[in-house]
């Protein structure tokens, strides 16, 4: 892959260089072209090291089938920067996917994508849950952050299920409420926010509000900012991104970047990268 413009540059203008680099790497990954998002990734390093470009370029190989390079660059990721949770996190969700499919495996399908307005809060409305009774470690780890998640009512539990297969149960206190709203005909949409292998959150929209409902909140207590972010640019491609995310800042989030992962809005492009998610481009 050739990067004529770019090459001209020198000296002085290395950052100028590499921040074109690294908006070109978000832009492929947030489209869906993986080879030219490792290319470009590849040539950013061709700089020096440089740990998010390890784990953008970590994502690619991984979205291509190319599992154990990709935990080769992760790897390297975290030599780099030890406090690098992105790079940690998808590190073991390699591990479990390579000790079932080892080194590489076929492109994954594209996954189902949330829609970018269930990520946008809106009070009332939006509102986020752990998932408990989560699925083994290998099925969490074919999913990212920014997968749509299907909403399953059964008995008193709420089934949350994303690319067909059932990865855990909303919790009790989230559930309760919503079981009711759903039976009395209410509509919901939910995606993954951040993932690990022991904790899994959801952000859950309300997308329709059936008459029997009128002046029923979904979600009483108001969101708090940390916990309902809007997209930025590139924000589900932080792993698992996003990642997601990942993706996340805070403690409550080990994990997922990307679209690793919803991302605070103040993250920049090239962060947002880091975290696997994944082809959301800012709407």
């Amino acid at each position: 892959m050739a990067f004529p413009e770019i090459e001209k540059g020198t000296g002085g203008n290395t950052v100028r260089i590499k921040r074109q680099l690294s908006e070109m790497a978000i832009g492929h990954g947030a489209a869906g072209r993986w080879p030219e998002a490792a290319d470009t990734n590849r040539k950013i390093l061709e700089f020096g090291p440089d740990p998010e470009a390890e784990n953008r370029l970590a994502k690619s190989l991984w979205e291509m089938g190319e599992l154990g390079d990709a935990r080769e660059h992760y790897q390297i990721a975290l030599a780099l920067d030890p406090t690098n949770r992105i790079a940690e996190r998808n590190i073991e969700r390699l591990r479990a996917l390579m000790t079932e499919a080892g080194d590489k495996t076929a492109a994954p399908d594209k996954a189902e994508k949330a829609s970018v307005a269930i990520f946008v809060e809106e009070t009332g409305k939006t509102g986020f849950a752990m998932l408990t009774d989560l699925a083994s470690p290998r099925l969490l780890a074919h999913v990212n952050p920014g997968d749509a998640v299907e909403l399953i009512p059964e008995g008193n539990r709420l089934f949350a299920e994303a690319n067909g297969q059932r990865i855990g149960i909303v919790e009790p206190r989230v559930a309760a409420r919503l079981l009711k709203l759903l039976a009395d005909g209410n509509k919901y949409s939910a995606g993954i926010t951040s993932l690990g292998d022991r904790d899994v959150r959801i952000v859950i929209r309300e997308i329709f509000q059936d008459p029997r409902n009128y002046g029923k909140v979904s979600f009483p207590t108001a969101a708090r900012s940390s916990d309902l972010r809007p997209y930025t640019k590139g924000t589900l491609l932080r792993e698992e991104e996003l990642m997601e995310e990942e993706l996340e800042d805070d403690d409550e989030d080990d994990e997922i970047q990307d679209l690793d992962r919803v991302l605070p809005a103040e993250v920049t492009g090239e962060e947002a990268f880091e975290d696997d998610v994944d082809e959301v481009e800012e709407p």
